[in-house]
This record gives structure tokens, sequence and C-alpha cells, in this order.
């Protein structure tokens, strides 16, 4: 998933997904730091977003990556991984003005500080215009009616390392 805070992502994989396969980047702060929002330890967390999505892909689980993903050497990591798994990777972009973003985060419990979402927008910005040509087997860019229209649906996929496991 990919957006600014405040644009839904974290709503939408809830109502979409079960709450075992998601891996979010806060959840991973909170396990290493017990403060869901600190910043300082983004790369700690961000070693066990990717060390929990490994092992996901490596018994065949579908999984949702739930962080911002503003910059394409956010977003490479998990387009990797899923290639080494043998999997397809989705990128589901939330297309939400900023000034729905401001006041969803305004109404939020943790709340990102203004300059900060701007910062993200801007981020996000250049996002729309690149992310076609990072990889993706599919791009999704869901705009607020689109975000609220949505429905999931998932294949079944036999990965195929997997198939023929033992383990």
């Amino acid at each position: 998933m990919c957006g600014p805070a405040g644009c839904g992502k974290s709503t939408f994989a809830a109502n979409h997904f079960l709450p075992t396969q998601i891996v979010s980047s806060d959840q991973c702060r909170a396990l290493v730091s017990d403060d869901p929002a600190n910043q300082g330890v983004s790369g700690h967390a961000f070693d066990l977003m990717y060390f929990i999505i490994e092992k996901r892909l490596m018994l065949g689980r579908l999984t949702v990556s739930d962080a911002t993903h503003l910059k394409r050497e956010d977003r490479k990591p998990a387009v990797k991984i899923a290639r080494y798994f043998g999997f397809n990777a989705a990128a589901i972009v939330f297309n939400i003005p900023l000034e729905l973003c401001l006041a969803r985060n305004r109404a939020r419990e943790r709340v990102v500080p203004e300059d900060a979402l701007h910062a993200q927008y801007d981020l996000f910005v250049n996002t729309l215009r690149t992310i076609k040509r990072e990889g993706f087997d599919y791009v999704y860019v869901l705009d607020e009616i689109a975000q609220s229209e949505a429905s999931v649906k998932t294949a079944r996929y036999v990965n195929r390392r997997m198939a023929g496991s033992t383990r």
C-alpha cells in the first residue's frame, strides 16, 4: 500500500484483509520500542517488517505491507521479496486530496505533524508519476470514491517453491 498519513491505508487494509495478513510499520515500531510513532527506530522496524513479510511469503501466505512507501527505495524491497518467493507484487495507491488527508489526520488518535504530512504529500505526488515503472505486476490507484467502493478478490496462488517442499 502507498500513500501519505490520513489517506486511509490502514482502514482499507482492516476492511479488506485479515489482521494476520497485514504487516504494519507502525506495529513493528511498537514491537521494537513500545511506541508506534517512534521514528527513531524505523530502521529496526522495517527490518522486522520485511522479516515477517519474508516468513509469510515463504509459507505461501497473502501479505499486505501497511506503510506509507512514499519513496521508490521504500517500495523496492517489497517487490524484491515477492519476486524471490515467486509471488506477484501489487501496489494499492491511495490518491486522496491533501485537504482530506489533513482532516482525517486531525481526527486520528495519533496525529502526524501537518508539516510532515505536507512533505509526505509532496513525495506522494512524485510517486504517482513513477510507480507504474517500478516493477509491480499490478498498480491500483484509488481515489476517494474508488476507495469506498472497492472490493478485494484474491486468486488462489500456489507458490511453486513451496509446492514441492517437504518442510
